[in-house]
């Protein structure tokens, strides 16, 4: 495996949820590792996150809107995780003009800069399940239409189109992976704009019922960030992986009144609630969702290693730990 020892880094959103599990990682294994973040309250920057390495990165605190900064920044980097975004589909919805300028806009800003200023840098590009829309089959693969239901995936669709555009262009190398559900440590947990089972989690620690959208049959699939980190890395430094689109996924999907009941008894408390969809989220429902990730295992050699189960006991005392950062009422 090539190395990243000594390389240079910039991860965009380097003080979010993925961004600094990944950061964490990296600086593990000897990287010099720049993090950009706005640190925007609803965007889930945490600097909470970054606490084991807090001595061993740099910090930048902008906006990925900031075309100076980030010609700046983009100067020097051996690698680029491109993982800053608005990530709420209900927000990109209610106020979609701040979607389109991250992760659509800013994205092609982004690879001008690099095309410009370091042609030589790697990307890799955090884009979304979303895209996808309601599934004419399961598990969806990478060659499955393309209808997104809401602002979020159609600016996701843009952002991540550039990167291969750039990459087949400019020679930009660039990969993209369309995340399904991710969880785990450092996750945005005070309310659901990043994931459901963020706020499922600060429920258990509060002694609050779970709450379970209509008849909680919808199917998914979930990744553990540890994972997630994995199949980043391996984009990275495989080339292979250059213009390429892939799926994650997992092989244990479950529906969500099983999720919400597997959590329960992992953390042995709690109860759930089958509540009817909130409107807003009703009509961007994709109903049952899971990836096929052949295309990465076959390229790459990425699985997961982590069962929902194991993930969601390492997730919970994460919280139980530590909540008391990511959440001003913490019990």
């Amino acid at each position: 495996m090539v190395s990243f020892d000594k390389k240079s880094i910039l991860i965009t959103g380097g003080l979010g949820f993925i961004g600094s599990n990944l950061a964490i990682r990296l600086v593990e294994v000897g990287a010099n590792v720049t993090l950009v973040d706005s640190l925007i309250p609803e965007y889930g920057g945490n600097l909470w996150n970054i606490e084991p390495i807090k001595e061993r990165v740099r910090i930048n605190i902008s906006d990925v809107r900031d075309e100076h900064a980030m010609k700046y920044l983009i100067q020097g980097q051996d690698y680029l995780f491109n993982l800053a975004g608005q990530t709420s589909h209900v927000d990109s919805m209610n106020n979609p003009f701040p979607d389109l300028e991250i992760n659509a806009k800013a994205q092609l800003s982004i690879l001008e800069s690099c095309r410009k200023y370091n042609p030589g840098i790697k990307l890799v590009f955090a884009s979304t399940r979303q895209m996808y829309g309601v599934p004419q089959y399961l598990p969806v693969d990478e060659k499955h239409p393309l209808a997104p239901v809401d602002v979020n995936g159609i600016n996701k669709m843009a952002g991540e189109w550039y990167h291969i555009l750039y990459n087949n262009v400019y020679g930009i190398r660039s990969s993209v992976l369309r995340l399904t559900n991710t969880y785990g440590p450092r996750m945005r947990v005070k309310d659901a704009r990043q994931t459901f089972l963020g706020i499922w989690v600060k429920r258990i620690i509060d002694g609050e019922p779970l709450l379970v959208y209509g008849d909680g049959k919808q199917i998914r699939d979930f990744n553990y960030v540890d994972d997630v980190v994995d199949a980043m890395l391996a984009c990275a430094i495989t080339e292979d992986a250059n213009g390429e689109v892939f799926n994650l996924g997992a092989d244990d999907p479950i529906n969500l009144m099983d999720t919400a009941q597997l959590m329960i008894d992992v953390a042995a408390a709690g109860t759930f609630e089958r509540v009817p969809f909130p409107l807003a989220s009703k009509v961007i429902d994709i109903g049952d969702y899971y990836a096929d990730y052949r295309k990465i295992r076959a390229i790459l050699g990425w699985k997961p290693k982590i069962s929902l189960n194991e993930g969601l006991i390492k997730t919970l005392q994460y919280y139980w730990e530590h909540g008391s950062h990511y959440w001003s009422n913490n019990k």
